[in-house]
């Protein structure tokens, strides 16, 4: 096995206040569990979407992972509102394009 762990999406659980994400972080030396928070009024609110919930947990998992050599003191994180902002941001929507235009005219 090569020194990179592997991180696997097991699955959410929902609670009165957070959804708890749950992932499995399989290495050579074995296998942990991590659980990341998002708050049920960030659904409510549209700052995150149910289906995007698994990646952003995924990309705050790596980055502790990365921040302390793939063994971090925490195993329970929370989603701050400024990584869902982040995320919504950096994949948000694109802008529509005109299917119909016309093409540029080239110059042969």
């Amino acid at each position: 096995m090569s020194d990179n762990p592997i991180v696997q999406y097991v699955g959410f659980k929902v609670t009165s206040l957070v959804r708890e994400y749950t992932f499995s972080v399989r290495e050579a030396t074995g296998a942990r569990e991590f659980i990341l928070n998002i708050a049920n009024e960030a659904f409510v609110s549209h700052r995150a979407r149910y289906q995007d919930a698994p990646a952003i947990c995924a990309l705050r998992l790596n980055a502790e992972l990365a921040a302390h050599a793939n063994h971090p003191h925490e195993s329970h994180f929370a989603i701050t509102v400024s990584e869902l902002d982040s995320y919504r941001q950096s994949h948000g929507p694109r802008p529509a394009g005109r299917p119909y235009a016309r093409k540029p005219q080239e110059d042969f």
